[in-house]
Order: C-alpha cells, then structure tokens, then sequence
C-alpha cells in the first residue's frame, strides 16, 4: 500500500499541473479530462466543465503527485475548494542541490517562510507556501532527525 498527495483546484489543476511539471522535472504526466468520459444524459456536464482536469499524475524523483479539479457540480457535495494550511509536501531525504533546486522553482509567484539553508538538524531545510497555495517542506534529513527521539 501506498499514501500519495493528491491536489484539487477549483479550475486552476491545468495551470499548477503544468507548473509542478516543469517546476519538478517531471519524467512522466498523464492526465484525463471530464470530458473524456462517457456523460451521463440525465446529468450533462457542461462545456468548461468537461474541460477540466479529472485526474492527472506526475512522476518526478520516484515520486507521485496527483491533482485534479472540483468543478461546481462536484463542489455541492464536496464542499467549495478553499487554499489553506491543511495539507503540506513534505520533501525528504533529498539532496541539498535538489531541494535547492526544486526549492527555488515552487517558490517563483509564491511566499517564502523559511529560506532554504543548513540548520542544526538538516543540511538542507526551507519552507515555502506555493503561488497555488500549496504548502511545501524541504528536510535533506528527515529520516535521521526522528532517530534521536524516543517513542
């Protein structure tokens, strides 16, 4: 089994999956749309509906982001998509020249709140919130610093 982190827009998945696409170095991307699916005739999608993203994965440095979009006539049993702090990317265990890197593309439109830098229990740590909101962390020694805990 396997957890992944999964992203919904609120019609802006296109954008962000061609921004984390570039941003991540992405080597592979699929993506499927409303419309690429049978509609259901009692209950038609309508154009720019069927337009958005349904489904979409990226695959970067062994890893797996998928996103996808709520269009309106989900959000009325999902709820309206909000940006907010609840969900963070956690990047661990990377090398301090690849979170460098990925570090300065997800921070280009959005805000800084930890510049990427050595601190005392990483070589390589930085927080930043991206220009979808999406919260990102970077820790080249994630694995390690939980070693010197007790349960």
């Amino acid at each position: 089994m396997k957890a992944i982190t999964y992203l919904q827009f609120d019609g802006r998945a296109e954008e962000a999956l061609a921004f984390y696409e570039k941003t991540l170095a992405a080597t592979r991307v699929k993506k499927a749309r409303f419309g690429d699916v049978g509609q259901d005739p009692n209950a038609p999608i309508k154009e720019e509906e069927q337009n958005m993203i349904m489904d979409s994965r990226i695959e970067f440095a062994g890893n797996i982001l998928m996103i996808s979009d709520v269009p309106p006539f989900m959000q009325a049993a999902t709820g309206e998509i909000t940006n907010g702090n609840t969900i963070l990317i956690s990047i661990i265990d990377a090398d301090p020249e690849m979170n460098k890197q990925y570090f300065e593309g997800l921070s280009e439109g959005g805000t800084v709140i930890m510049p990427i830098s050595s601190t005392p229990w990483s070589a390589s740590f930085g927080m930043l919130v991206d220009k979808f909101g999406v919260m990102w962390k970077f820790n080249s020694e994630a694995s390690k610093f939980l070693d010197g805990y007790v349960d």
